[in-house]
């Protein structure tokens, strides 16, 4: 992968990704907003470098081998001690709303006539961590040319709800009388980006970010046994196909969990925690510009009203799935 002549080939192509994320991270560190959104449409705008001879093998590098980097560097976010120091409750809740609300979003594609794939895509992405989620299940699902466009529209879709919901989630927390503990539960159980629920907490109270963080951090550990779920099932299903299929366990998922399992045995100090996350977003960042230069903003419209319909219901079905359980449990 790194050897010297595929450097080079893909050389142009990652310069291409990695300005974009440049001036995606510019904007949105001067004038605030989702990066991964500025990324994206950054992305659409070169569209026409997509067919590029000498760009197109580093825009496919960046949207494959980049992402699937960014997606195991996830791993040095959380410890299995601060799953633990939550107690059984929040788990409970997460793991529920994780598997009903992928299980949701499978059963209202079928409704709506889409493809099983992408009601799993965009359940999984508004159930553990937004456009993360939405990047990690693709990587294991069939790649195809739908299935490409409709997880760029997830990025754009979670994105959005996710900003949303910063703004109004605590407002609800609020009129609701929620205490510090349970509003943190709730807007860490909800809210699809990390950033977006650290915002949304600790605009509430410094006890309620610290609850909503480690909530989230639990649903991003979700992501492992989904992934891993998904991987089976797709694998199996389409082992007769023309599509090619990950294997078993995916390398960016084994290396999620090593890093996973040292953050948590102390292995790796705080600041280079923070270093790798920083790694983990750039990569995410250039990951998604890749992506967006290889999509229109006519395939995407082609994909029509069902699939936005599709994560607006899934994100006010694990609103209302976490308020019920915080009233029952």
């Amino acid at each position: 992968m790194w050897h010297p002549a595929t450097v080079k080939k893909n050389w142009p192509g990652m310069a291409v990704a990695i300005v974009i994320a440049l001036a995606a991270s510019f904007i949105s560190d001067t004038y605030g907003g989702p990066q991964l959104l500025y990324a994206l449409f950054f992305g659409l705008s070169f569209h026409f470098l997509s067919q590029d001879v000498s760009c197109k093998p580093g825009i496919e590098f960046c949207s494959k081998t980049v992402l699937r980097i960014g997606v195991a560097l996830l791993g040095a976010r959380v410890t299995f001690g601060q799953i633990e120091s939550m107690g059984i409750r929040p788990i409970l809740i997460v793991i529920g709303a994780v598997l009903i609300t992928i299980l949701f979003g499978y059963a209202l594609a079928f409704k709506l006539r889409r493809p099983a794939t992408e009601g799993v895509l965009s359940g999984g992405a508004v159930a553990i961590c937004g456009a993360s989620a939405a990047l990690a299940i693709a990587a294991v699902l069939p790649q195809t040319k739908e299935n490409e466009k409709f997880t760029l529209l997830t990025v754009v879709g979670v994105t959005t709800l996710s900003t949303i919901a910063m703004i109004v989630y605590p407002l609800v927390a609020r009129v609701l009388g929620l205490d510090p503990t349970m509003a943190g539960i709730f807007i860490g159980g909800t809210i699809h980006d990390v950033a977006q629920v650290v915002g949304a907490g600790y605009l509430m109270s410094n006890h309620t970010g610290d609850v909503a963080t480690l909530v989230k951090l639990t649903r991003v550990a979700c992501l492992v046994p989904v992934v891993i779920g998904l991987t089976i099932i797709f694998s199996t299903r389409n082992s007769t196909t023309e599509f090619d299929t990950p294997p078993l366990v995916p390398f960016f998922l084994i290396g999620f969990v090593w890093l996973m399992a040292c953050n948590s045995a102390g292995f790796i100090p705080p600041e280079v925690a923070n270093g790798i996350s920083r790694v983990s977003r750039a990569c995410l960042v250039t990951a998604i510009a890749a992506l967006g230069v290889k999509t229109s903003f006519q395939s995407l419209a082609s994909l029509g009203w069902r699939p936005i319909a599709m994560l607006v219901a899934e994100t006010v079905w694990l609103a209302a799935f976490v308020l019920l359980a915080l009233a029952v449990l």
